[in-house]
């Protein structure tokens, strides 16, 4: 393979400005993190020690392995949003070693609400159980739930992917072959009951863990007994009288251990599989990513000095290198791992879609996942363009990449905007992971073209009547909807990315997402041929 030189000049003006301005943005988001890691805040996590609990990631600090580490997804889930109240949308998710097993861990966090599920809470829970089952991940249930929020039964209940789904996923796996297995540490009351009820295996704690359909209040309410908690559904009863458990614990420590001791029979020895080589730090620092990227984002830069920073031995053997330019595609490993990179370098011409596609076909025949670097602007627009068949050609891209049979990954590295997200596996094309960086931006258009747009459109459909101060307003009220729904912190808020991850992270986040598929045995069989 070929090693990447670099031209970034470290000591520069430029470069030291674009670094003061990521890090202003990686401060912010490691303030918005250790914001979320107080949970429910000081009071809440007092009254939770005082019932002799542990918080919810102590609790997964004591279930993975020593020294392992835990990639938890979308922390940021519900941030701005019910007051700012419910942080990490009440649940943390995640992988982590347990016992030698790489597993999915989903956990109530009953500091937030009770642990109670709100909107953002079920779309989480569903996002960990796709990843589990897409990756072939035994899932961990840290049970401490409240059940459905009531006020917001209507985006909780009734549809396909809202409660519900969370019990036909679990299910299906358990069908499956993956294990699903919880601790419950607190109340399951109603919907949370299923959580326990559904899994292979279930440890409760003693005193603390609580099973039942309907809770004291509602058998009153139906059936006029009264009875209190721990008779109608305690651990005791339902581990010595149901059977709906299976192990009593003493204390949360020891039914952690005992998860780990179910983990540790389940008779997996991952394989892994892939032209694996020993990890190598790249030539060139990571910390210099910083630099790389403009503080403005209407400037250019070579997206090779991204590359140079993040593979391995900063070694990159790049396909077609003089042709369709604005789409850099190549082979490295990372983290050890094959891995085939299509990132952008500019708006995607023709050229660039159909090199694109090309390259796909490569990956897929080599059975090496894909991993896309999304900077994109869109497709090329105008008469030349569409005259050159930038539609068909696009669209090819498009096919490629959404029929690829190899796992892709996706980070939001700058904007993402229109028909380029669908190209670079956007959110709507299922990759297995997808992060973003605290500079990313994602919508249809950015801000200055929906503005244009539509105050283009207003001064034609009112055939040149419209008013200045019309015209103004449109322009300002565009502007601010789209510079607040474009902001990284609302789309990961409403989980459309797994995570914003900060720049230097990134190889180290890849690096466990490469290793947990390449446990998978390579997908045999006829791939499309995009070949020009």
């Amino acid at each position: 393979m070929s090693t990447l030189r670099t031209r970034l000049h470290a000591g520069s003006a430029a470069f030291e400005t674009n670094a003061a301005h990521q890090a202003a943005l990686v401060g912010e988001l490691r303030e918005r993190h250790r914001t979320v890691l107080a949970g429910g805040g000081v009071a809440m996590a007092a009254r939770h020690h005082a019932r002799d609990k542990i918080l919810v990631r102590d609790r997964i600090d004591l279930l993975v392995d020593p020294l392992t580490a835990f990639l938890e997804l979308s922390p940021l889930a519900a941030w701005g949003q019910y007051g700012n109240e419910v942080h990490s949308a009440g649940i943390v998710t995640g992988i982590g070693v347990v016992s030698g097993t790489p597993c999915m861990i989903i956990a109530n966090d009953a500091t937030v609400k009770g642990g109670s599920f709100f909107h953002e809470t079920v779309k989480k829970h569903v996002r960990a159980q796709e990843i589990a089952e897409e990756n072939r991940l035994p899932v961990v249930y840290l049970v401490d739930c409240g059940g459905a929020y009531l006020p917001e039964q209507d985006r909780v209940f009734p549809d396909k992917d809202h409660f519900g789904n969370t019990f036909y996923r679990q299910c299906r796996m358990s069908a499956s072959g993956l294990a699903q297995i919880s601790a419950v540490f607190g109340g399951c009351t109603a919907g949370g009951a299923y959580i326990p009820a559904l899994s292979d295996e279930v440890v409760m704690v003693r005193g603390q863990a609580r099973i039942h359909l309907g809770g004291p209040q509602i058998v009153k309410a139906a059936i006029n007994e009264i009875v209190d908690g721990e008779t109608l559904g305690g651990a005791e009863m339902h581990v010595k009288v149901s059977g709906v458990a299976d192990y009593l614990a003493d204390n949360e420590a020891q039914a952690l251990q005992r998860v780990r001791e179910i983990v540790r029979t389940l008779n997996r020895s991952p394989r892994r599989h892939g032209a694996l080589q020993p990890p190598r730090a790249p030539l060139h620092d990571t910390a210099e990513l910083a630099g790389v990227l403009p503080a403005d984002p209407k400037l250019p830069y070579d997206v090779r000095e991204l590359i140079a920073r993040l593979v391995d031995g900063s070694q990159f053997q790049e396909f077609k290198p003089d042709f369709g330019s604005t789409l850099v595609c190549g082979f490295a490993h990372w983290g050890g791992h094959p891995v085939g990179i299509l990132a952008n370098n500019g708006v995607l011409f023709s050229e660039s879609a159909i090199k694109g596609a090309h390259f796909i076909e490569l990956c897929n025949q080599r059975n090496v996942p894909m991993l896309f670097l999304q900077n994109i602007t869109g497709f090329m627009v105008g008469t030349e363009a569409e005259r050159g068949g930038i539609a068909r050609h696009s669209a090819k891209l498009v096919y490629a990449m959404a029929t690829a049979r190899v796992p892709r990954l996706t980070v939001i590295i700058g904007g993402s905007y229109g028909a380029g997200n669908y190209g670079m596996c956007g959110r709507g094309f299922a990759p297995r992971f997808l992060f973003a960086w605290p500079n990313s931006r994602i919508a249809t258009m950015s801000p200055d073209v929906a503005s244009t747009v539509l105050t283009e459109l207003r001064r034609s459909s009112s055939k040149g009547h419209a008013s200045e101060e019309d015209i103004a307003q449109i322009d300002r009220q565009t502007r601010a909807q789209f510079t607040e729904q474009s902001d990284p912190y609302y789309a990961t808020s409403r989980l459309w990315d797994d995570g914003i991850i900060e720049p230097e992270q990134t190889r180290e986040v890849i690096a466990l997402c490469l290793a947990i598929i390449a446990t998978e045995p390579p997908v045999e069989g006829p791939s499309p041929i995009f070949r020009m």
